[in-house]
């Protein structure tokens, strides 16, 4: 590559060294590289771009320099973060229930339950928001509300996709978009409006509020039914033997399953809990690609 003699290059060249790597670790570190370059300019006022690049090119590096350093360093928190795998094994029964040893598996039920209380608030900020702005646009102070309102857009989308990362395992942006600033302000509020991932954005934050309500109806369903198959079988057990009441009622009798029928219920209460965890990872993994399409910006 040519040495780069302004910080548009740089980037520019850092972007094309990075070429395939993670849209998100792309995102990073053009915002890390930019925000150092500028202000090692900022520093020396009477230099230019050209010769502050030059300057710094030993101590930060070069474009594919840097890029090289940012993939091995992702590559070595990522090992650091990931959770230990659980043991592997070979037969069926051993996967299915393998995945109580699964930590993700967890924290995606989590994530189902919280999906509710997040969705919820996502759908009102995004459409009292867009309503608002609409509403205000042939006011004087409409496009501020509105440049407003697209701001905190962008810092839910990250805030988001901190959830994401931590509890799915779905590598997000740390950093917010990079934006050029060499462009006028004018030019950037343009840019954030045109900015298709602005408008995915908003798109998913609509979505969240029915798929908050699926994810988390069927934990909720999947954890109560869980606990009722496994304390069911004995408390019928009990109470047919007069040791507490309780029972299946049909038109105020007392109705209870024969014997025979109760371990059958036992079977399924122990079966359901795994069940209901590799439903949650598989979920998981669907949000997880779906927050990384939505809300992160394709390197292209």
């Amino acid at each position: 590559m040519s040495t780069p003699r302004t910080i548009r290059q740089y980037l520019d060249q850092l972007r094309s060294a990075l070429g395939g790597a993670d849209p998100a670790l792309i995102q990073d570190a053009l915002y890390d590289a930019e925000d150092h370059l500028r202000s090692e300019l900022a520093e020396n006022p009477g230099k230019s771009e050209a010769e502050v690049l030059a300057k710094i090119a030993n101590s930060y590096g070069a474009p594919e320099e840097v890029a090289a350093i940012y993939v091995d360093k992702e590559q070595v928190v990522q090992e650091a973060l990931r959770s230990p795998p659980p043991p592997q094994r070979r037969s069926a029964l051993g996967r299915f229930f393998g995945v109580a040893a699964d930590p993700r598996a967890y924290a995606s039920l989590f994530y189902m339950l919280l999906s509710l209380a997040t969705g919820i608030f996502y759908f009102t900020w995004a459409v009292t928001g867009l309503s608002l702005s609409l509403g205000l646009s042939i006011l004087v102070f409409g496009v501020a509300f509105a440049v407003l309102f697209f701001g905190t857009v962008r810092v839910l989308a990250l805030v988001e996709g901190r959830i994401i990362e931590v509890m799915l395992g779905e590598r997000m942006p740390r950093r917010p978009p990079y934006t050029d600033r060499e462009l006028s302000w004018r030019s950037r509020i343009g840019a954030m409006f045109t900015d298709p991932r602005t408008w995915s954005t908003l798109l998913y934050m609509v979505i969240m509020l029915p798929l908050g309500i699926v994810y988390f109806t069927l934990a909720v369903v999947g954890i109560v039914l869980s606990v009722a198959m496994i304390a069911g079988p004995f408390a019928l057990l009990l109470a047919q033997f007069g040791v507490v009441e309780g029972g299946i009622y049909l038109d105020g009798d007392s109705v209870l399953p024969p014997i025979a029928a109760m371990p059958v219920a036992l079977l399924l209460g122990i079966v359901l809990p795994f069940a209901v965890l590799h439903l949650a990872r598989g979920v998981g993994r669907l949000q997880g690609a779906l927050a990384k399409h939505l809300l992160v910006k394709s390197s292209g």
